[in-house]
């Protein structure tokens, strides 16, 4: 997979961290770019701007320090809205606009917003046009096959957005009647990918290097968007990326690189939402990175009731050392 463009600024490699609400704040991301990356982009931010005020939006519009190019992901259904808050954005310092049309979830949908949009053509139009022409950015676009699986209109409205003015297009590869479930459409992504002539991400299902090969196989994409594979191992990316590259495959990491990572992302979120909000949102973090290894249950249900950041940090370590204990028979090599 060769270096790809997105308007002036060309990625490392075609790997992006999928944008996730609740998931893809500042210290994931950095984490998954300094894991190998070649971009990723920031949490849905709503369009609606009289929303921003609360303190979750103001902490995903925290873009300084960000691994450049900043990507930021919009939503929202009126045209004017989104350019406004593309506009605002860049103010804060994005570089590429993302605009989602992709997002399942019902509290989007239900206010003709994410992959609700993919029913009105007209709209879709309206407001690609209106973003791309309010700013001085990339602006790429997030979308599904289509609304179901009767009316998949993926390929119409990639050409759309290509004659709008869209820099790239990322496609997952259901339909949003989908939601997260069935196997991922790779012929619809093909089909999209033949059509236009701007970069084609693909999305959906990528969970391994093994997987990330045949995807791109199978669809000609330029890129891959990884989400929830990356939940509790950030290290896919530079997993996949070696794979592409030399076709072999990296070893797992060792216990003691998946501590340090963990022990750092502990005190980066800590860091950023301070002690409360840190400690809560740390919980879900630790319970991916943790799920695979024995005892991880018995953990989790003592970790979830820990308040403080100092109490979240030893505990990790107490559990870690368990498990190089049981592995050395002794104890010995457990990490500082």
């Amino acid at each position: 997979m060769s270096a790809v463009r997105i308007g002036p600024y060309t990625l490392h490699n075609g790997l992006i961290l999928a944008p996730m609400a609740g998931v893809t704040d500042q210290p994931f991301r950095q984490l998954c770019k300094r894991l190998g990356a070649g971009l990723v982009v920031s949490e849905m931010v709503t369009s609606d701007m009289s929303l921003w005020n609360t303190r979750k939006s103001r902490m995903r519009m925290i873009h300084e320090g960000d691994p450049e190019p900043r990507s930021v992901q919009i939503a929202g259904g009126d045209a004017q809205m989104l350019a406004d808050a593309a506009r605002a954005n860049v103010e804060l310092g994005a570089q590429i606009i993302d605009i989602n049309m992709g997002c399942p979830a019902k509290k989007v949908c239900n206010k003709a917003a994410g992959s609700a949009l993919l029913k009105d053509e007209a709209l879709v139009t309206e407001i690609l046009q209106a973003v791309v022409a309010a700013v001085d950015v990339p602006v790429t676009l997030k979308i599904r096959t289509g609304w179901d699986r009767a009316n998949k209109n993926g390929l119409t409205v990639a050409k759309i957005a290509e004659q709008a003015g869209i820099t790239a297009l990322a496609v997952h590869g259901r339909t949003r009647a989908d939601l997260y479930t069935g196997e991922a459409e790779y012929d619809t992504i093909a089909a999209i990918k033949q059509a236009v002539s701007i970069p084609v991400f693909a999305n959906g299902d990528i969970d391994s290097p093994e997987k990330a090969r045949y995807v791109l196989d199978a669809t000609g994409a330029d890129g891959l968007l990884v989400g929830r594979a990356a939940q509790g191992q950030p290290w896919i990316f530079r997993e996949i990326d070696h794979y592409l590259r030399t076709g072999e495959k990296l070893p797992a990491p060792e216990l003691i690189e998946v501590e340090r990572i963990l022990l750092e992302h502990l005190a980066a979120l800590h860091a950023f939402y301070g002690d409360v909000m840190g400690v809560r949102i740390a919980r879900k973090h630790v319970g991916w990175y943790l799920a695979t290894l024995p005892g991880a249950r018995e953990f989790r249900a003592h970790f979830n009731r820990l308040e403080d950041t100092e109490a979240q940090c030893a505990y990790v370590r107490g559990f870690f050392a368990e498990r190089y204990k049981s592995l050395t028979g002794d104890g010995e090599g457990v990490a500082a």
